[in-house]
């Protein structure tokens, strides 16, 4: 029996299917090389919280407001999530209830604008989120969605396009934040574009929130009215969302969280969320912060050296996006191939992509769950050589057992938490 798995050894006995699942699915994450840039590992104290006695807690409301009794011991670990929290962004309100970063934004729309108002954010194949304005999201079917777009030439944000769209557009609410964008933004500029039209912005900062937090990465706190991320990727915390305000729109915020979207709240989360929120306000947490930007860099430039080419020219966070067209394939023949040889990706849209997001043309990497690993630089340029022999070998299949086999040599040098 797996070692980690001996505690539930009752789950064995009592739903042997799902147990074989949850072993199987650790053994993969331990020998697999886990690029998606939106994972992550968490440690072994978040996975205790988030496996805690607080999953067996009803407690609708809020800290001191609850609607139910007996919720004095989940009151305090929501306090601390809450105030710990505010300390990492030095924001004045938090709410760390919503389920996920979708919620935490659907709260944002619900508290700022009315269905049928025009926002305006990034187009899903330019680095923007489901929730940033696609058709097939809430964004998209209750608001009058318009999608901004990077510079063809650059692959980066061109402000005075995105102002002259806003003059014409006057949405009420501007996103800013996104999903494949790997480029520093000046929040600034996003501001002073809300702020001409008469919108309130908000920041999804959910990719970056992580280097946010240690100052590694511009914040958009004093910018954007209000601040939305999730707790997982370089948060290195439990999957969940959050929003951060000053005090006086966190009072609308509070009541479309809960009975808004929301009713009971996963407290079994909310105190694993206090518990990453206290690693990241350690030294430690810096470092890794330090290390994931330091191996993006890295990864991207090895890669670029095997002929590929990297959207936007480099990063500086933690994702690149991979532009596998300029090797005539695709990124759903990427991501497979990848698959079979131990290493997980995600095919991805590259600005102004010809093929549909079912195919793409791209591949989106990531830095956070190697790193957390304890993978330098090193390890990225082998990383690097392993998927450019894949790139050579995906018409033939001749290298499979091979290229898995170098994988499986890595991973076994550096564990999961």
């Amino acid at each position: 029996m797996n070692a980690r798995l001996l505690e539930q050894s009752m789950l064995a006995s009592e739903d042997p299917q799902i147990y074989d699942a949850i072993v199987k699915e650790e053994e993969r994450q331990r020998k697999n090389l886990e690029l998606i840039a939106s994972e992550n590992y968490v440690s072994p104290a978040v996975r205790e919280a988030a496996a805690s006695v607080m999953t067996n807690k009803y407690a609708e409301g809020y800290p001191g407001k609850r609607y139910y009794g007996g919720c004095e011991f989940v009151d305090v670990a929501e306090t601390l999530a809450i105030e710990r929290l505010k300390q990492l962004f030095g924001v004045e309100y938090a709410n760390v209830q919503p389920h996920s970063g979708a919620q935490a934004n659907m709260a944002v729309y619900f508290a700022a604008v009315k269905p049928g108002d025009t926002v305006m954010g990034a187009a899903l194949d330019h680095g923007g989120h489901l929730t940033h304005g696609s058709k097939v999201n809430f964004s998209g079917s209750l608001y009058n969605a318009i999608g901004y777009t990077v510079d063809p030439t650059t692959e980066r944000f061109d402000y005075d396009e995105i102002l002259a769209l806003a003059k014409e557009h006057k949405p009420k609410l501007l996103v800013t934040g996104w999903s494949a964008y790997s480029r520093i933004p000046d929040w600034q500029a996003f501001a002073a574009i809300a702020h001409e039209v008469g919108a309130v912005m908000m920041a999804d900062i959910a990719h970056v929130a992580g280097l946010v937090a240690t100052g590694l990465h511009p914040s958009p706190v004093g910018h954007a009215e209000y601040v939305t991320t999730t707790t997982h990727k370089t948060l290195r915390g439990p999957r969940g969302g959050a929003v951060m305000c000053d005090a006086e729109r966190g009072k609308t915020i509070n009541k479309k969280v809960f009975p808004g979207i929301q009713g009971g709240p996963l407290m079994h989360i909310i105190a694993a969320k206090a518990v990453a929120f206290n690693e990241a306000l350690a030294p430690a947490f810096t470092d890794y912060a330090r290390q994931v930007i330091a191996n993006a860099k890295a990864l991207a430039a090895a890669l670029q050296d095997h002929g590929l080419r990297i959207v936007a020219g480099g990063t500086d966070n933690h994702l690149m996006l991979v532009d596998v067209s300029v090797r005539g394939q695709t990124g759903k023949d990427v991501e497979a191939y990848l698959d079979q040889i131990g290493i997980t990706v995600n095919k991805n849209t590259i600005p102004f992509d010809k093929n549909p997001p079912t195919v793409a043309s791209g591949v989106r990497i990531g830095t956070p769950a190697i790193t957390t690993r304890g993978m330098k630089e090193a390890q990225m340029r082998e990383i690097a050589d392993i998927i450019g022999a894949a790139m050579d070998d995906i018409g033939t299949h001749a290298r499979v057992d091979a290229l898995r086999a170098r994988v499986y040599e890595l991973t076994a040098q550096f564990d999961v938490p």
